[in-house]
C-alpha cells in the first residue's frame, strides 16, 4: 500500500518512534497520534496484531503487536476507512550483541550529580530555541544559564580525573515550561531530549565517551508526573490518564506528602490517595500510572532510553508517590528486561523502617505482599545525621552515635549494600554550608560517605567547596554554575591553575580517596564491622578474607590516643598498615595519636 502523502501527515506521533528485535517481552504497544484516526481499521503488513485499544479522544489509538520471531527491517501500519486508506513505515533494528546483560552501578562505584543546566556550557548556539518558551538569562538564580550536553562532554576528563565512575544528570528531557525549566523534571516529551541541552544524538554521544572511559551513564526518570505543557496533557487520551480532582482547580489539588499512609495500616483511604494521587505542585500533573495503556507506554519509554542510549541505570524522581502497585510492575518490567541492571528510587523518609518497605524484596514490605522490586533505596537517615552530627558533642544521641545508630538499623534492609550514601544533593542545602566551609569537617564526611556500605554519591560542586543555603536564599542558591563551566567566567575551578588554595584543597582530598576507592574491594563490597563510639570517635572496619581497612573518625575537637588492643575483633593480631590519607605507617603494637576532627583510612598489611 502506497502511503498519500496528504493522509500520511494526518499522523503527527508514533511512539515509540522505533523498537528492538529480541527483547524479553516481545509485546510492542505502539501509540499513534493524529486527527480521528481513532476512526479507522488498522493492520499490520508484519507481526501479530494482538489488539487495537481506543480512548475516549479519538486522536489516539494504541496499538499491541507481538514481535516475536520477527527480523530487523520495516514495516507498515495500515490505517483504514470506508473512503480512506494510508500506511506509515515503523522500524525495527536489530538489538546490539548483550544489551540484556547490561551491567548497572553498584557499591564499586562512586556516582556523580550534577545539574546540566548549571555544570557548563559547551554550545551556545543551543542557549535559546525556536519553541522552546523559557529563555536563557544567567542572570536570575531560577532561570536557564545554558549548560548542556556538550558542556558536560568537555568536562569528562575533570570527572576523569577526580575519581568518579558514573555520572547522574537531572533530567534533560525536555521540559516546555515557561518558567522555572531548567530542572528539567516537568517533562513535556519524554522521547526527545531538550533541544537547549542537545539532540538525542548528543545524549548518546555522551554515553559512549562515557563508556570509553568505563564510567556509567545514569538517567534521572520521572514517573509520578509530568510537565502540563506535554503534548499528552494538552489533548489527554482520556481523563484517567492523570489524577483529575474535581474539587480542585483545573484538576488540581496538592499532595498531603505523606508517604507513610501508603503503608500505614491505620491509613484512612482519603489519606493515602491524597499522598499518591496529589499533584506535586501546579505545573506537574500526576499521572495515574495504573492505567494501563498509561503503564505500558511509561515502561517501554524507559526501555527505549535503556536500549537507545546505552543507561547503566536510573535513578526515579518521587518514586514513593507513585501508584505503589503500578510502580511496582514498572521496576520489575524493567529488571526482567535487563537483570543486571540497577534502579535506584528516591525515598524521602526520615527513618529507616519506612524507607526500607521500599527496597526489594523487603521484609517490611511482605507483611502486606508488597515487593517494589527496586533494587536500591537512598540513605536519606544518613543524611540526617550527617548535617547534625559533626559539630556535635557526643551525648547518648548526638555526636557520631548518630552514624552507628544509623548502621546498627541495617538488618532491615533486603540488601544493605544496595543503599545510595550521600552528603548532598540538589534538593538540599550544601554540605559546606551547614559546616560554614570547615575543610576538616568536610574531609570526615567524604571519609565516611566513600568508605561505609552501600553506593557513594557526590553532588557537583561540594568537591571544591561550593556552598549554597536552601532555607535562606531559595533553590537557585544550591544549583549555582559550576566556576569555568561558561566562556566568560574569570575563573574556572574545572583546571588545577583556576583553583584557589582552598578549593585545591578540597579538590586534593576528594581525589585522593576516590581514586583509591577504586582498587579497595574491601570498600567496595567488604563486610561491615563497627564499634560503639567513644568519646565521639567512631571506628569500623571494611573486611574481605583477603583484605582489611580500618576506618577511624576523630570527631573530637581535641586529639586522642588510639588504644589497638581495643579494635582486636577487627585486627585480629595484625601488625601494621598505611594510612592512605597521611601516608604513613602504622604499626599496632604502639598507641597512636590522632588529631582533633581528622580521619584515617587504614590498609592493613
Amino acid at each position: 500500500m502506497i502511503a498519500n502523502l496528504l493522509l500520511y501527515s494526518q499522523i503527527k506521533r508514533v511512539e515509540p518512534p522505533f523498537w528492538w528485535t529480541g527483547m524479553h517481552d516481545t509485546t510492542l504497544q505502539i501509540l499513534c497520534y493524529g486527527e480521528s484516526i481513532a476512526g479507522y481499521q488498522v493492520a499490520l503488513s508484519k507481526g501479530k496484531l494482538l489488539k487495537v485499544d481506543r480512548t475516549n479522544n479519538p486522536n489516539y489509538v494504541f496499538i499491541l503487536m507481538d514481535t516475536k520471531g520477527m527480523q530487523s527491517g520495516k514495516f507498515y501500519i495500515q490505517f483504514k476507512s470506508d473512503d480512506k486508506q494510508f500506511s506509515i513505515p515503523y522500524e525495527l533494528n536489530k538489538r546490539k550483541k548483550y544489551a540484556a546483560q547490561r551491567k548497572g552501578f553498584d557499591a564499586s562505584d562512586v556516582i556523580y550529580l550534577l545539574m546540566p543546566d548549571r555544570f557548563a556550557n559547551g554550545n551556545r548556539a543551543n542557549d535559546n530555541m525556536p519553541g522552546m518558551a523559557e529563555k536563557a538569562n544567567r542572570k536570575f538564580a531560577g532561570g536557564r544559564h545554558g549548560g548542556d550536553i556538550e558542556g558536560i562532554i568537555q568536562h569528562l576528563d575533570y570527572l576523569q580525573d577526580l575519581g568518579v565512575t558514573a555520572l547522574w544528570s537531572t533530567p534533560l528531557l525536555e521540559d516546555n515550561e515557561p518558567a522555572y525549566s531548567y530542572h528539567g523534571y516537568a517533562i513535556s516529551d519524554l522521547y526527545r531530549i531538550d533541544p537547549r541541552y542537545g539532540t538525542n544524538t548528543d545524549y548518546k554521544r555522551l554515553a559512549d565517551a562515557l563508556h570509553k572511559r568505563k564510567m556509567k551513564l545514569i538517567m534521572d526518570y520521572v514517573t509520578n508526573h509530568w510537565g502540563s505543557k506535554h503534548w499528552m496533557i494538552q489533548d489527554l487520551p482520556d481523563k484517567d490518564f492523570i489524577h483529575y480532582w474535581q474539587d480542585g482547580q483545573n484538576g488540581f489539588k496538592r499532595s498531603n506528602y505523606r508517604m507513610t499512609t501508603q503503608f500505614d495500616t491505620h491509613a484512612t483511604r482519603k489519606d493515602a490517595e491524597a499522598c499518591m494521587n496529589g499533584w506535586f505542585d501546579t505545573t506537574m500533573p500526576d499521572m495515574n500510572q495504573a492505567n494501563p495503556l498509561l503503564l505500558k507506554y511509561m515502561i517501554q519509554n524507559a526501555i527505549w532510553w535503556i536500549e537507545y542510549a546505552g543507561l547503566d541505570g536510573l535513578r526515579v524522581d518521587t518514586y514513593s508517590y507513585n501508584d505503589k502497585n503500578a510502580i511496582a510492575r514498572w521496576t520489575k518490567a524493567i529488571m526482567e528486561e535487563y537483570p543486571d541492571f540497577n534502579i535506584v528510587g528516591e525515598v524521602w523518609m526520615h527513618n529507616q523502617a519506612q524507607i526500607v518497605y521500599w527496597q526489594k524484596d523487603s521484609k517490611i514490605g511482605t507483611i502486606e505482599h508488597y515487593n517494589s522490586h527496586l533494587p536500591t533505596v537512598m540513605d536519606f537517615t544518613l543524611h540526617d545525621a550527617i548535617i547534625k552530627m559533626f559539630s556535635e558533642k557526643q551525648t547518648w544521641k548526638q555526636g557520631m552515635i548518630r552514624a552507628y545508630d544509623n548502621f546498627a538499623n541495617d538488618f532491615l534492609y533486603s540488601n544493605p549494600m544496595n543503599i545510595l550514601v550521600f552528603a548532598g544533593n540538589h534538593d538540599i542545602t550544601r554540605i559546606n554550608t551547614y559546616y560554614h566551609q570547615d575543610i576538616k569537617t568536610y574531609k570526615l564526611i567524604m571519609t565516611l560517605v566513600l568508605t561505609v556500605r552501600g553506593i557513594p554519591q557526590l553532588y557537583y560542586g561540594d568537591e571544591i567547596g561550593m556552598t549554597g543555603n536552601k532555607e535562606l536564599n531559595g533553590d537557585g542558591d544550591i544549583r549555582k554554575d559550576f566556576p569555568g563551566g561558561w566562556a566568560s567566567d574569570t575563573q574556572n575551578a574545572f583546571l588545577p591553575e583556576g583553583r584557589t588554595k582552598k578549593q585545591a584543597q578540597y579538590l586534593d582530598f576528594t581525589k585522593k580517596l576516590l581514586q583509591w576507592r577504586k582498587s579497595s574491594q574491601a570498600i567496595q563490597n567488604g563486610k561491615f564491622l563497627h564499634y560503639v563510639p567513644v568519646n565521639n570517635m567512631y571506628v569500623y572496619f571494611r573486611m574481605l578474607p583477603y583484605e582489611k581497612v580500618m576506618v577511624v573518625l576523630n570527631n573530637n575537637t581535641d586529639a586522642q590516643m588510639i588504644h589497638w588492643d581495643d579494635f582486636q575483633e577487627g585486627l585480629q593480631n595484625a601488625l601494621q598498615g598505611k594510612d592512605i590519607i597521611s601516608g604513613n605507617n602504622i604499626h599496632f603494637d604502639k598507641d597512636y595519636l590522632l588529631s582533633g576532627k581528622t580521619s584515617m583510612i587504614i590498609e592493613i598489611k
